[in-house]
C-alpha cells in the first residue's frame, strides 16, 4: 500500500514526464505520441517504474528502445523541475498494453 508522499511524488513524476514527452516528442519518442499512463515508486524512493502507452509512430518496441537511450537526460530534466526532492528516482520505462488487451477482449466479445 502507497503511503500518501509516495502517491503525491508518482503524481508530479507523471505530469513532468507527461510534459517532457510533449515538447521533446520528436527527439524522444520519434515522432510518436507517447503518453504516460501510470509511475509507481518505491517505499524508499529510489525507483520509479513508469508505463507509457505509444500512439501513432514508427513500432513500440523502437520507441521504448530509443526513450530508455535517452534516460539519463530525462531523469536529469526531471531532477530540474523537481527542485524541492533531495532525491530523484531511478526512470525504468514499460509499454502499457493495457489497452491492447481490452481491445482484443472487446473483439472476442463481439464476436459470439
Amino acid at each position: 500500500m502507497s503511503s500518501i508522499r509516495q502517491n503525491k511524488i508518482e503524481g508530479v513524476i507523471l505530469e513532468e514526464l507527461s510534459t517532457y514527452f510533449q515538447r521533446n516528442a520528436r527527439e524522444v519518442c520519434l515522432g510518436a505520441m507517447v503518453s504516460v499512463t501510470v509511475v509507481r515508486v518505491t517505499s524508499d524512493l529510489s525507483l520509479a517504474k513508469c508505463y507509457i502507452s505509444i500512439f501513432a509512430g514508427p513500432e513500440k518496441k523502437e520507441v521504448l528502445e530509443n526513450i530508455q537511450v535517452f534516460t539519463k537526460k530525462i531523469r536529469g530534466e526531471v531532477g530540474k523541475r523537481l527542485k524541492n526532492m533531495r532525491k530523484i528516482p531511478e526512470l525504468l520505462f514499460y509499454i502499457d498494453d493495457s489497452i491492447d488487451y481490452a481491445s482484443q477482449i472487446d473483439a472476442l466479445l463481439k464476436k459470439k
